[in-house]
């Protein structure tokens, strides 16, 4: 049997062929994590505190407006979903003329987020239609705007069977 003699040449190749393997499957690997989920919630972190204020405010404003808004989704057999918004005033009266928007967020991925437009179907209902919403937990955002003022905002978790 004859054998070659392992030589320091041979052993250099081995270990860098090794940890060139293990840096470049480090690296593919770190690549595809940041590119799936970058575990960002705000694409500018400072501009979102800038703008905290302001939230603050507006969350105060609606909660001293006592209004009731109800909204209700629901997944389709064909995968779309239908999203209905019932909006009342303090006193019960339905409210007309606001314009509301709607989102499917989901909260582990972004990119799959959907806007759902909401018009008025009758006084202070407001529906609108979704495609291709896939099952699963979805965070379902309503904002109701009027004269280009943001008076509404809700976001509930919602799931999607």
């Amino acid at each position: 049997m004859s054998s070659k003699p392992l030589t320091g040449t041979k052993v250099f190749l081995m270990l860098v062929a090794f940890f060139g393997l293990v840096i470049g499957v480090n690296a593919t690997m770190m690549k595809l994590a940041i590119a799936t989920l970058p575990g960002t919630e705000v694409d500018s972190a400072y501009a979102a505190g800038l703008t905290y204020d302001r939230e603050i405010s507006a969350a105060q404003d609606q909660a001293l407006r006592k209004w009731k808004v109800n909204a209700h989704i629901e997944r389709r057999n064909d995968g779309g979903a239908v999203v209905q918004v019932e909006a009342r005033d303090a006193g019960g009266q339905p409210i007309s003329g606001l314009k509301f928007g709607g989102r499917l967020e989901r909260p582990t991925d972004k990119r799959a987020d959907l806007a759902v437009e909401l018009t008025e179907a009758g006084i202070g209902l407001y529906r609108g239609n979704a495609a291709s919403v896939a099952p699963g937990q979805w965070d379902l955002v309503i904002e109701g705007e009027a004269r280009g003022t943001r008076v509404f905002l809700s976001r509930n978790r919602v799931i999607l069977n």
